[in-house]
């Protein structure tokens, strides 16, 4: 699922070829999902009450982790954060995490030679191929940084 495939449609496609009935409460949180990325579940239910408002938080809490075992959202879970979710599936993307305000990012994988993609095996390990590695960037953003007084700022 890409970020482009946010129409009911869509979604109500990606639903039947995996053998699950094309619901309303399914359609409101993917949709929600997907106009709010990075989510946790409380502000996907808020939002996906706008569409729908009869909606449960137990609903939510079961759509998410249904679709997320469908592989049709992911979550993630930063330090110090709930679980957040999005629509962006199938690739190895990775996130940036401001530690002032909590902002989230998509990060590309990193091109070229991808150390996280070659781990050390300790002696005795069973060696495995790895074929996804997720890295979490941590930082402070532009917008923090702006509003911040450095050391170097101070008279």
């Amino acid at each position: 699922m890409t970020e482009t495939m946010g129409s009911h449609e869509a979604w109500a496609a990606a639903l039947r070829v995996h053998g699950r009935r094309v619901t309303k409460q399914r359609l409101a949180v993917l949709a929600a999902v997907e106009r709010h990325p990075h989510s946790p579940a409380d502000g996907i239910l808020a939002a996906a009450r706008e569409e729908l408002p009869e909606l449960t938080a137990q609903s939510v809490y079961v759509v998410l982790n249904d679709l997320t075992g469908l592989q049709m959202l992911r979550r993630f879970e930063p330090p110090h954060s709930p679980a957040l979710y999005e629509t962006r599936v199938g690739d190895n993307h990775h996130h940036a995490v401001c530690i002032s305000c909590g902002r989230v990012e998509d990060v590309e994988c990193a091109v070229g030679h991808a150390p996280c993609l070659t781990p050390h095996w300790d002696a005795g390990a069973k060696p495995m191929t790895i074929q996804i590695a997720d890295v979490l960037y941590q930082g402070i953003c532009e917008d923090c940084q702006r509003s911040q007084t450095l050391p170097s700022d101070r008279t």
